[in-house]
């Protein structure tokens, strides 16, 4: 299998649970809910992304013929110390279009931590060591359980309650960013503040202005 990466690059985790936690991020190319391209916006399942993820252009991007090329490459791109597990997030798009266990045993060789952020619409492989599931569509969902599930708030199908139910170890709730940005995350605190079983989490990383 030949891996599509769009960029990996080292970074603090901006948001979620792991918010604050050094990481190499290996963004994949490629989503199933939308092309990633702005003339398919409308009409695509998911229409809030904000991540470029077309193409294989971005910095340290390619593409990989084997697990063990793709782990080495992340690995290269670790900058941080030897204190701690590593951490490397698997993103998109769409990774689990792409990830599969072989990719993550390699990762695993390279001393990594392997976490992965997906819309939950595909089966995830096993050894995956923190799942993050931010839902795009209506249920039925194929991955109901792990270890975060990280709603966009308002999200334009879906509803807290719709998804608090699913077997997930955190709930976080991520207010919608755009041109009425301030007012969303009033109203994602408000919710919060109503509902404890939610977290608060914000994309931090785009206030402190890294990647």
């Amino acid at each position: 299998m030949t891996y599509s990466v769009k960029e990996i690059f080292y970074t603090l985790q901006g948001e979620g649970r792991n918010a604050g936690r050094a990481a190499v991020f290996c963004r994949f190319a490629g989503c199933n809910l939308w092309s990633g391209r702005e003339k398919d916006r409308s009409s695509a399942v998911c229409t809030f992304c904000d991540t470029d993820f077309v193409g294989v252009d971005g910095g340290g991007g390619g593409r990989f013929t084997t697990p063990a090329d793709l782990a080495r490459a992340i690995a290269n791109a670790w900058a941080g110390g030897s204190g701690g597990r590593r951490l490397v997030v698997l993103t998109g798009g769409e990774p689990l279009l792409q990830v599969d266990e072989p990719l993550i045993e390699a990762l695993h060789e390279e001393r990594f931590e392997v976490a992965v952020e997906t819309n939950g619409t595909i089966a995830p492989p096993a050894g995956i060591d923190w799942l993050c599931v931010s839902p795009k569509t209506a249920p039925p969902f194929a991955t109901t359980r792990g270890d975060e599930l990280k709603l966009v708030y308002p999200h334009p199908t879906l509803s807290p309650r719709d998804v608090e139910h699913l077997a997930f170890d955190h709930l976080m709730l991520q207010p919608l960013d755009g041109p009425r940005g301030e007012r969303n995350t009033a109203a994602a605190v408000e919710y919060c503040m109503a509902n404890p079983a939610w977290r608060l989490t914000l994309q931090t990383h785009k206030h402190l202005g890294i990647q």
